[in-house]
């Protein structure tokens, strides 16, 4: 995935730690009422806060110190673990132990059984809509249709998870499309684009990390639950909400802007390593995959010849 180059793109220091510690404030002002409606009481609160309010100066700084400190570990902790759940929740399983192995070979294999009902319903209902005779109802199950199938990735390429298939559909359109490997690739085209799709990649990318640390937060919240029982229907309500509906949406718009990157923005690749423009769609798949070649390996071969380096008309001034 492209989650190792988003890493150190994502935005100010900063906004990124207000970003990731607000949630932590949340999560920890959570815990405080579990354990107070738990095990204590308000009056055993308001006690604590009397006693607070009588210590020293220095005491109530500690205080404040440490639930910051508290605040900004446990974002900083959620904020590591964005990458690696991502990339289990996009279907990157390990292969040991074998029962999550048979397990990802019989997601795959459900999801392509899916769509190979999905695929003959398209041509059911294509041939309706050649014909003339396809109701509203069929038309508008014709659009859904097609736009399941835009979120899949070649048959050998497919995930055992929905987000794992939108991302990677995503990723391996530039290789179907123009020969680029969009993933090694992506830095390359990055320094390229103009602010204004830097800065719509960077929020949607952003936008896509906060509901992976939303169901995250939801499962530590869960944590609570022998103080209070209702932390676990909160909890699993949070991480359902965020990671099986505000996840797929966001990967979703995240995908669409990365392959909208390389439809627009392809050209300047060629013209920065001065290689030759294609001409047509069939020479440009077999160009694309021989730039990608040279940028990832080299090339020591007498061919291409390279043309003068030009300013890039993306890049804004």
């Amino acid at each position: 995935m492209l989650g190792e180059f988003w890493t150190t793109t994502s935005g100010k220091l900063a906004d990124r730690f207000v970003a990731a510690s607000l949630p932590a404030v949340v999560f920890w002002w959570g815990g405080l009422l579990a354990w107070v409606f738990g095990r204590w009481s308000v009056d055993g609160l308001n006690e604590f806060a009397g006693w607070l309010d009588r210590q020293p100066a220095m005491v109530q700084l500690a205080v404040l110190l440490a639930a910051l400190l508290t605040f900004g570990a446990s974002a900083i902790v959620v904020r590591r673990l964005t990458r690696p759940v991502l990339r289990l929740l996009a279907g990157y399983w390990p292969r040991r132990p074998r029962l999550l192995a048979r397990l990802r070979a019989s997601r795959v294999e459900r999801v392509q059984r899916t769509s190979t009902t999905s695929s003959s319903r398209f041509q059911e209902l294509m041939n309706l809509k050649d014909k003339g005779t396809a109701t509203s109802e069929q038309l508008a199950e014709l659009v859904d249709n097609d736009n399941r199938s835009r979120r899949l990735p070649a048959p050998h390429r497919r995930m055992p998870t929905r987000v794992g298939n939108i991302l990677r559909a995503a990723e391996s359109r530039p290789v179907d499309k123009y020969g680029l490997d969009a993933v090694h690739l992506w830095p390359h085209l990055w320094l390229l684009l103009p602010d204004t799709a830097r800065q719509e990649l960077s929020m949607a990318r952003t936008a896509l990390n906060s509901a992976v640390n939303s169901g995250i937060w939801g499962v530590l919240f869960l944590l609570f639950a022998p103080w209070t029982l209702w932390a676990i229907p909160t909890g699993l309500a949070v991480t359902v909400a965020a990671w099986w509906q505000w996840l797929p949406a966001r990967a979703a718009v995240f995908a669409d802007l990365v392959e909208t990157a390389y439809d627009l923005y392809r050209g300047a690749l060629y013209e920065q390593v001065r290689w030759p423009l294609p001409t047509n769609p069939k020479q440009e798949r077999a160009q694309g995959r021989l730039l990608t070649t040279y940028l990832m390996r080299g090339l020591d071969d007498d061919r291409p010849s390279f043309g003068p380096q030009q300013a890039s008309p993306y890049t804004e001034s």
